[in-house]
């Protein structure tokens, strides 16, 4: 045997034995020899601990990233282990990504489903929550005069899916505007309801809407919905690994998220989820030979795709799960809450988010007399802060989104800016 070939075969035997240990502990999203997740109890204080998840980050030093709510970043093991696949992909892409990475996605695809509160079944991989909301919409079975319900507030993508199928297909959008800042959970369900008539198919709930972090109660509306064999479509891009709840809980019927948001998985990740027993009616976009299966698996038709971003979502579950959803979504609060109670008193600054106990991470603030992108540009130039602004529905402010690694002298500094661009 020649050097070169004797060179090939170890070479080639390094990477099957890497390939064999990723199969067993990456894609599950459990964690390498020696990483293994802390907890508070490892830490003096829980402003330690805190400290230690923001050093999970690769957190810049020169921007004070304040817009999670656009895209999040992802920890540095999620990283890691993407461009460990990504690497690997490189080295024979065809071989790795069909007939290695992409045996990993059932192990991914239930532990979703466990993050999910629903059967593994139920659940498909997609690229954002637009592809997956998309695939609910187009492929429902709607007729001529069937009616959705849809509001002011729904994320434009899916307002102009909706409104596509009206155009094509002649369904009819019932539209409902919610208010600015209401926190009566019966009001809002009465909103929904009172739109009900004979002809209504669908529901479609923004369960955190985007341009101003108010939640829907989605459970009660599927509740009422229900009561008149009336389906419920969620969009939870918001929502998912934010908030403390099921899709089993809340009962929805189809359900969208991304998963580049709160979840802090790679970019251009998502997830599809339909009850298993409406799984057959719904047509994927990409047909596969049985577009009528009842296999959930028919939505996954995407052709090639980052077989790496997919495949490094089990990391990022495992490091979401360290946190916990209950301490997460507490944690995300109380950032809300730190920054809001500093500036809210200030007679020149508006909230457009209800404020009370149903808050979340998100919170849409404006100044009089200024424009959304006068106070974005202004944070930005003077304190390095990236906001987003929003105008949209009445709403003339900037949303801020706290995550995990953010720390209070983060919203520290976003206090100061705000007060003195407000005077």
């Amino acid at each position: 045997m020649n050097t070169s070939r004797r060179k090939f075969m170890r070479n080639a035997g390094l990477s099957l034995g890497a390939v064999s240990m990723l199969d067993f502990s990456l894609f599950a999203g459990q964690n390498e020899a020696g990483m293994q997740p802390k907890t508070l109890q490892d830490f003096d204080s829980e402003a330690d601990y805190w400290e230690w998840i923001r050093q999970s980050y690769t957190v810049s030093s020169n921007i004070t990233n304040l817009n999670n709510g656009g895209v999040s970043p992802q920890p540095k093991v999620v990283q890691d282990v993407f461009e460990q696949y990504n690497r690997m992909c490189n080295e024979g892409p065809s071989y790795y990504m069909w007939r290695i990475l992409d045996k990993g996605r059932e192990a991914v695809r239930q532990n979703l489903a466990d993050l999910a509160g629903c059967l593994p079944e139920e659940i498909a991989i997609q690229r954002n929550a637009t592809e997956a909301l998309d695939t609910i919409i187009f492929g429902l079975n709607l007729e001529k005069g069937d009616e959705v319900i849809v509001t002011n507030y729904d994320y434009p993508n899916m307002r102009n899916a909706w409104l596509q199928r009206e155009k094509r297909d002649g369904i009819k959008l019932i539209w409902i505007s919610i208010p600015l800042g209401v926190e009566d959970d019966d009001a809002l369900v009465k909103l929904f309801t009172d739109a009900i008539t004979s002809k209504t198919k669908i529901i479609h709930i923004t369960h955190i809407i985007n341009w101003t972090g108010q939640i829907l109660p989605a459970k009660k509306i599927a509740a009422k919905a229900h009561e008149k064999n009336i389906e419920i479509v969620l969009d939870a891009a918001h929502s998912f690994a934010h908030l403390d709840f099921s899709f089993k809980d809340l009962d929805c019927d189809y359900a969208g998220t991304s998963l580049h948001k709160w979840l802090c998985a790679p970019f251009g990740t998502g997830m599809l989820y339909i009850k298993k027993e409406k799984i057959a009616a719904i047509w994927p976009i990409f047909p596969t030979d049985k577009p009528d299966s009842a296999e959930i698996k028919k939505f996954e038709a995407l052709g090639t795709r980052s077989f790496p971003a997919e495949m490094a979502v089990g990391r990022a579950i495992s490091f979401h799960n360290s946190i916990g959803i209950k301490r997460k979504s507490e944690r995300l609060k109380f950032l809300q809450q730190y920054w809001v109670n500093k500036v809210k008193d200030h007679p020149k600054i508006k909230f457009y988010t209800p404020l009370g106990a149903g808050s979340c991470a998100i919170a849409t603030v404006g100044i009089e007399g200024l424009q959304a992108s006068e106070i974005e540009n202004k944070l930005f130039e003077k304190r390095g802060i990236h906001t987003v602004s929003i105008i949209w529905e009445g709403v003339n402010g900037i949303r801020v989104t706290p995550h995990v690694y953010t720390n209070t002298n983060d919203l520290d500094s976003l206090v100061e800016g705000l007060l003195e661009i407000a005077g």
